[in-house]
């Protein structure tokens, strides 16, 4: 998952800023931006403690997100981290697909995929889209994980989802804008990793569409991982050293548990 978690840092600081480039420094800091992790590492690493310990999205969720709070949260869902209830939002926002991709990794077959991702979707997204698109981004990182070639997972995934994932990056980019629903961008982070060459030309192109960036490229980035198995080390290592310890710790051991051997080059 450390692939998602470094597409959703890549991405932190051109959020609502309409970007539009390829070509662009990794992790800029300055007077203004600070490249950091968000509410999607946050709750990627809060899935995988679910899948390690067979713990409760909802329970997790809430106890993440009140651990570190400020880390760019939807409205809605602060409102239902603060609520002692944890009666689920009928929401279709991408929230439930950029923290969904440990369950690509945790299961063997395509029905179990979609229904754990559904089941960690639904604690906060009960609309069909929502569900759809933590389904979709589940299923990405399980073909990936398998090294099906990419016309067939866009078979695939159009097929069960029927998005409309025959188009490019560069189609895409003229006439996009941000959002944060589901159908609009999910597909989108899908064929950045279809158009992507490696992990990092996948990240590079996700947040080159000007969309929701950190959430699409946490989606894309978490697929390319599955797919190559290589991540350059001066994406990695920069981005493990900024995540709390606790967060290594989790990665390290679900990496073990799932026998994920992602190398650093």
């Amino acid at each position: 998952m450390i692939g998602g978690i470094i597409g959703d840092v890549a991405g932190s600081i051109f959020e609502h800023q309409g970007f539009k480039k390829y070509d662009f420094p990794m992790f800029v800091t300055n007077d203004v931006f600070k490249a950091t992790f968000t509410d999607d590492s946050v709750l990627t690493v809060a899935t995988s403690e679910a899948l390690l310990i067979g713990g409760d999205y909802a329970t997790l969720y809430k106890s993440y997100a009140r651990k570190y709070p400020n880390r760019g949260y939807g409205s809605a869902f602060r409102e239902w981290v603060k609520a002692d209830t944890i009666e689920p939002i009928n929401s279709f926002g991408n929230g439930c697909a950029m923290r969904v991709s440990p369950v690509g990794w945790a299961f063997e077959t395509p029905d179990d995929v979609l229904k754990e991702a559904e089941r960690s979707a639904h604690v906060t997204h009960g609309h069909p889209e929502g569900i759809k698109g933590a389904q979709a981004a589940a299923l990405a990182v399980y073909l990936a994980r398998l090294k099906l070639p990419k016309e067939e997972i866009r078979s695939i995934l159009t097929k069960t989802f029927g998005y409309d994932l025959n188009r490019t990056c560069d189609q895409i980019r003229p006439h996009y804008h941000f959002t944060s629903a589901c159908q609009e961008s999910v597909p989108e982070a899908i064929i950045a990793f279809l158009d992507g060459h490696d992990y990092e030309d996948t990240i590079r192109l996700a947040i080159s569409l000007g969309g929701d960036t950190d959430t699409q490229a946490c989606i894309s980035g978490a697929i390319a991982q599955a797919y190559y198995d290589e991540i350059p080390k001066s994406l990695a290592v920069p981005v493990i050293k900024m995540l709390p310890n606790e967060f290594r710790i989790i990665i390290r051991d679900f990496n073990k548990k799932y026998k994920i051997h992602t190398k650093a080059v």
